[in-house]
């Protein structure tokens, strides 16, 4: 008897849209950050992308995808949503808020939409990986069905040297 495969919300509402990806599953009882599960998993750097929720001067929530590697700046990135700040929103409240856990945390199926920036160099690459929407599950799909699915814009919100 085969196992049964294990669906995230995400994979579901990527199901529903009939939006293609690929997914992986792999060892992971605790957080670890995008580069070590990068490197666990052989994945260049580039295309990988974490998930970062944070909380705006209004308490609205918005969710930004950067690059592994990068750091949000958050002038910028409260200016794309029109707030007039921006600050991480704690971790004692990301799983209420998104119905996700961190290292899990993804754009795609959240308990509510909330608006969603992806850093605009994603649109250059021909596939990228995201969190999958449980620890130890990775999304292979294109930046594009990202976005689709998120309802989410492109914007520069990452700090450039």
């Amino acid at each position: 008897m085969s196992k049964k495969e294990v669906k995230t919300n995400a994979m579901r509402m990527l199901d529903r849209m009939k939006i293609p990806y690929k997914y992986e599953e792999y060892e992971c009882d605790e957080f670890s950050d995008g580069i070590e599960t990068a490197d666990k998993l052989g994945y260049d750097h580039k295309y990988v992308y974490k998930t970062l929720v944070t909380t705006g001067k209004s308490g609205g929530h918005y969710v930004f995808v950067i690059p592994i590697e990068e750091e949000i700046d958050f002038k910028k990135a409260a200016k794309v949503v029109g707030e007039k700040s921006l600050e991480m929103l704690h971790l004692k409240e990301l799983t209420k808020v998104t119905g996700y856990v961190r290292g899990g945390c993804t754009s795609i199926g959240m308990k509510k939409q909330f608006p969603t920036v992806i850093q605009e160099d994603a649109k250059e690459l021909d596939h990228m990986h995201v969190s999958g929407g449980k620890l130890g599950m990775q999304l292979t799909l294109l930046p594009e069905d990202l976005a689709k699915a998120a309802n989410a814009q492109f914007a520069d919100v990452i700090h450039k040297d």
